[in-house]
C-alpha cells in the first residue's frame, strides 16, 4: 500500500503538487492551503510515473 497522497493545487501561475501524509480527502471536502480554501473536485491516481499514491485535485 502506498503511503500518503498528493494534492494537485491549481494556482493562477500554474499548479503545485504537494505531498501529504494519510489518505486523500474525499471529493467535495474542503482543504486549506496558504490561507486559501479549496474544494476537492477529483481523486485519481498520481500523475507521476510509477507513483501508486492517490492524488486529490483542488479548485477554488
Amino acid at each position: 500500500m502506498a503511503e500518503g497522497h498528493l494534492l494537485f493545487v491549481s494556482k493562477p501561475s500554474g499548479y503545485e503538487l504537494v505531498e501529504q501524509p494519510g489518505e486523500a480527502p474525499a471529493v467535495g471536502a474542503e482543504v486549506e492551503r496558504d490561507g486559501v480554501t479549496f474544494r476537492v473536485v477529483k481523486v485519481a491516481p498520481s500523475p507521476l510515473p510509477g507513483d501508486r499514491r492517490a492524488c486529490a485535485y483542488l479548485a477554488r
